[in-house]
């Protein structure tokens, strides 16, 4: 049994091809040298490469060392918004002040923010019941394991043999359905990824629109411009939300996509920051 899916791009506007970003570069910087930059990141795919298991997608110290230069900045506000629990990714970068978002934007925590999003004891009841019950149909099929990140269960099949992929995505739906049709939960697809998620509308898209104007009345209406950089589909909300407000960028071969531009890979990706920094260095220089 399977729910009807939605449309993959359900809006108006169609997505396009994306551009790469560095044959725009001269220009772009030229529209971003007198500008307060918002800088948003996704974490697994952006700052790390996508790996086996997230347990081992470590950020690197040399990666660490350059968020934290831009942390620094006068010029510049950094946030990091990760699918992972928030307690997950704030452990794994470990900078202060800076602003962490988990869940895909269901918990924030930063500099005078601290949010998560409510949910009821019927939910947190029907999620503990979901991670059981997966736990257990899915226990015979090796590599499908179940992550409780408090707020949502991600179920992850990487490292399931590609033959019994479709059992574990039947399994999956079979075992939500009953929740998702009666519209208890919500559920979201990754890169190799089903999550299950609260009945809200709070996605990476509202929570970076929310923060973003949020930085603005901070900054009393100062010109904040921002620049998300992300991989996967649950990125493509934010790539909409900021679409014709700032720059947005895709990791990986270019597709269609709400994002405009495209970096190859997570080395592409530094090596864009790296330009950013420069860029931020010389305006303070001046």
């Amino acid at each position: 049994m399977h729910y009807k899916k939605q449309a993959r791009y359900p809006t108006k506007t169609p997505p396009r091809y994306m551009k790469n970003i560095f044959r725009h570069w001269d220009r772009l910087k030229e529209e971003l040298s007198n500008r307060y930059i918002m800088l948003f990141l996704d974490y697994d795919g952006t700052l790390t490469p996508i790996v086996s298991s997230p347990r081992i997608a470590l950020i690197s110290r040399e990666a660490k060392e350059l968020l934290n230069e831009l942390s620094n900045s006068p010029k510049c506000k950094l946030a990091i918004i990760s699918g992972r629990a928030l307690k997950d990714i704030i452990n794994i970068i470990g900078l202060k002040g800076i602003i962490y978002s988990g869940n895909h934007g269901l918990e924030i925590k930063g500099p005078k923010i601290k949010f998560a999003t409510p949910v009821s004891a019927r939910y947190k009841a029907i999620l503990k019941h979901l991670k059981n019950n997966l736990k257990k149909k899915l226990s015979f099929i090796k590599g499908a394991f179940v992550e409780d990140k408090g707020l949502s269960l991600s179920l992850h099949y990487r490292l399931v043999d590609k033959k019994n992929i479709p059992q574990v995505k039947t399994i999956f739906h079979e075992t939500v359905i009953l929740y998702l049709v009666r519209n208890k939960i919500k559920i979201k697809t990754g890169k190799m990824v089903l999550e299950v998620r609260p009945p809200s509308e709070w996605d990476k898209g509202k929570v970076v629109l929310w923060l973003l104007t949020r930085q603005r009345f901070a900054l009393k209406g100062k010109n904040v411009f921002p620049i998300y950089i992300g991989d996967d589909k649950t990125d493509e909300d934010a790539f909409k939300a900021l679409e014709k407000k700032g720059l947005t960028i895709f990791v990986g071969e270019p597709k269609v996509s709400y994002a405009k531009y495209y970096l190859k890979d997570t080395g592409e990706v530094f090596e864009f920051l790296q330009k950013v920094l420069v860029l931020l260095n010389a305006r303070n220089i001046c």
